[in-house]
């Protein structure tokens, strides 16, 4: 019996291959590919592998050499580009190979789940049932709209495209053409629609079943179940979903067949991941289209100041949508508040309690958006200053009226809600400031007879709530919304008329320099639920309110005329100044310990350790600003360089110098940080 090696890369921060042999039997063994499943002994126990290489000999002693135990069944092999695009996320975002590919591969496969994988490669050919009809009636394209589809669809090679257009311009009808066209074009095509949060794919995976009823569709997030996500995956893996819908973790589907990447909202946070591999779904769409030579679409009403400055030096393509896509729909009208002058009534000023008032009368509906769940952010005694803090974290406990609790947003910890002080006895309890829930309960004050809905993270908490919520508002069942930036960008809601912002001036005060950029995007996201049908006769014009003490910042300023060029520009040149991204590039290097001296002794060692500092600029270690979460103090170290290349050079030399140390410190490397 003779045998084959085969390399096989496991799920561990360990950056080498594993080689095993595989018996050959005789000539009908099963020989293994490249990209397959492979079960092998690791340690006392057994694991799933991926094979990424097949050799005649190993350098390894021969008596340390086992047995590869079997082949996964069922599961086609992952093709190569595929696992070039884990090679290279591995490389860029400074992980093992097995620690991308394993983790994206679904667990029931992972942990060898026999019967649900027989059971979902025999549905692999089965529809979207419920969405099952007629192909629906496609609206016409204006002008800007069939000269974008026009670009994409004569694009030869890697083309990077930045849909660029206001909100409401019709964005998605763009994107369900080109869909079209490219699955009409090739038979075997596959396109990859990703979206930055989960709340809104329900909303795009309806639009794209009702034009594409027919075309088997798979959708990939994090609150599928492990058997909804094995399907999917499979479907996807095989070739037989033609069109793949999903969040951040889609990018690393499978998908043999790939002609088309769109990703819309690009400039949301939401596309970095946050923890374990800490990768931008949105960079790595880009990179994996340049490595297929196919288009990317970039949409946004507020591109990322990375897309734009690419843009403005021509390395991607902007295609502008200038006006809204219903006929005689018009952006909103936006007006600040001084909060400043004036007493509120239940955290609302007298014109947007006026202004909803003439909404009702007309049957038309208003959102609220405040940024805050709960229902105050803290709780305080007037006599002694006693401050309802979690215990555990650098924060306030959060206020929950309903439930009667103190809630830490960070950690998770609950307590209920003293009757007295716990320093000094009294009983006069107050709550500061305003969260969904106590704004909710001003609305009912105020609007007695108005059907208010509250959507946010606590309110929507039961799977398929969020969508239940979405449609009573499309239904014309609800006339005030109010929430958080869940509903802020993405929903189309046809008889919104007036948008108020409540307290967007806490972001203005951040330590991250992003945080300017956001709010810009975030209020434009907003205000751009707004107005986006064609205006009724005796309707009223649509707009929106801005509440703010800080009516003359430029930020706010700059909402006013809807152009985002403008304000870009104004970022663009701060950053350039002060060498920061898109000019510069950053590494974070964050360390947790039970001790602050000890975590930031641990990056003051670490900084000593860097070996090249030619064109690298190292920041002093410093506390992060919520120092400790869940008992563990933290610590950041900012590394900075005006190459790129000059910076992944350091990381391949520091890092195995790092991960050698020998300490009870818990430490995670960043690469291209987004929040600092």
């Amino acid at each position: 019996m003779s045998h084959l090696i085969v390399q096989v890369v496991l799920d561990t921060p360990l950056d080498f291959c594993f080689d095993y042999r595989y018996p050959v039997a005789s000539e009908d063994t099963q020989l293994p590919q490249v990209g397959q499943l492979i079960v092998v002994p690791f340690g006392r126990r057994t694991e799933v592998g991926l094979v990424v290489g097949i050799k005649n000999h190993s350098e390894v002693n021969e008596k340390k050499l086992k047995d590869a135990l079997s082949l996964v069944e069922g599961v086609p092999p992952l093709h190569r580009e595929w696992i070039d695009l884990c090679r290279f996320a591995a490389s860029y975002y400074q992980r093992s190979l097995g620690e991308v590919a394993l983790p994206s591969i679904p667990k029931k496969i992972r942990h060898l789940g026999k019967l649900a994988l027989k059971r979902a490669l025999k549905s692999l050919d089965e529809k979207n049932g419920k969405f099952l009809s007629e192909r629906e009636e496609k609206p016409r394209l204006h002008q800007a709209q069939q000269n974008a589809v026009s670009a994409i669809m004569h694009s030869c090679g890697f083309a990077p495209y930045v849909l660029y257009g206001v909100t409401g311009s019709g964005k998605t009808e763009i994107y369900l053409h080109s869909i079209e066209q490219v699955l009409d074009r090739s038979p075997d095509a596959q396109i990859l629609v990703m979206v930055p949060e989960i709340n809104l794919t329900p909303q795009l995976e309806t639009s794209v079943c009702n034009r594409f009823p027919h075309e088997n569709i798979a959708t990939l997030h994090s609150r599928l179940t492990e058997s909804e996500r094995l399907k999917n995956w499979l479907k996807i893996a095989s070739g037989k979903a033609r069109i793949i819908l999903g969040t951040r973790l889609a990018v690393l589907a499978p998908a043999p067949k790939l002609a088309l990447i769109i990703v819309d909202e690009e400039h949301d946070p939401s596309y970095k991941q946050q923890e374990g591999l800490r990768y931008s779904a949105r960079d790595l769409a880009v990179w994996r289209a340049s490595q297929l030579k196919i288009p990317v679409v970039l949409g946004s009403a507020t591109p990322s100041l990375e897309s734009w400055q690419h843009v403005l030096t021509g390395r991607y393509i902007k295609l502008e949508l200038p006006e809204r896509a219903v006929k005689d729909a018009v952006l909103p009208a936006i007006k600040l508040i001084d909060t400043s002058k004036q007493l509120l009534n239940k955290g609302l000023s007298g014109e947007l309690i006026n202004s909803i008032q003439r909404r009702l009368e007309k049957g038309e509906q208003s959102l609220l958006f405040l940024n805050r769940r709960g229902y105050a952010p803290v709780i305080t005694c007037e006599a002694c200053g006693w401050i309802s803090s979690c215990e555990r974290c650098t924060a306030y406990m959060v206020y929950h009226k309903s439930h009667r609790l103190l809630r830490c947003h960070h950690c998770g910890l609950e307590r209920p809600v003293p009757r007295v002080c716990p320093d000094c006895g009294n009983a006069d309890l107050q709550a500061l400031g305003q969260g969904t829930q106590r704004v909710e309960e001003g609305l009912k004050i105020c609007f007695p007879d108005a059907r208010v809905l509250r959507i946010d993270a606590d309110s929507t908490s039961r799977k398929g709530s969020l969508q239940q919520a979405l449609f009573s508002i499309h239904r014309g069942e609800v006339d005030i919304i109010i929430g958080t930036q869940m509903i802020a960008k993405g929903h189309d809601f046809r008889n919104l008329t007036l948008v108020g912002v409540l307290n967007p001036d806490t972001a203005l005060f951040s330590h991250d320099y992003r945080s300017s950029e956001r709010l810009f995007a975030l209020l434009m996201q907003v205000a751009g639920r707004a107005g986006r049908s064609s205006l009724r006769a005796g309707a009223n014009p649509s707009e929106v309110l801005v509440q703010t003490r800080y009516p003359m910042h430029p930020l706010y300023q700059a909402t006013l005329s809807h152009r985002y060029e403008k304000y870009a520009s104004e970022l663009l040149a701060e950053r350039k100044n002060a060498g920061l991204p898109p000019f510069g590039y950053q590494v974070l290097l964050t360390a947790e310990s039970r001790k602050i001296e000890t975590a930031l002794a641990f990056l003051r060692d670490a900084a000593a350790d860097i070996p090249c500092k030619d064109g690298i600029m190292i920041n002093e270690p410093i506390p992060m600003a919520m120092m400790r979460i869940a008992n563990m103090e933290r610590a950041q170290l900012l590394i900075e360089s005006g190459s790129r290349v000059c910076l992944q050079h350091m990381l391949r030399e520091w890092l195995p110098q790092l991960r050698s140390r020998k300490t009870g410190v818990r430490w995670q490397i960043e690469v291209d940080p987004l929040s600092i």
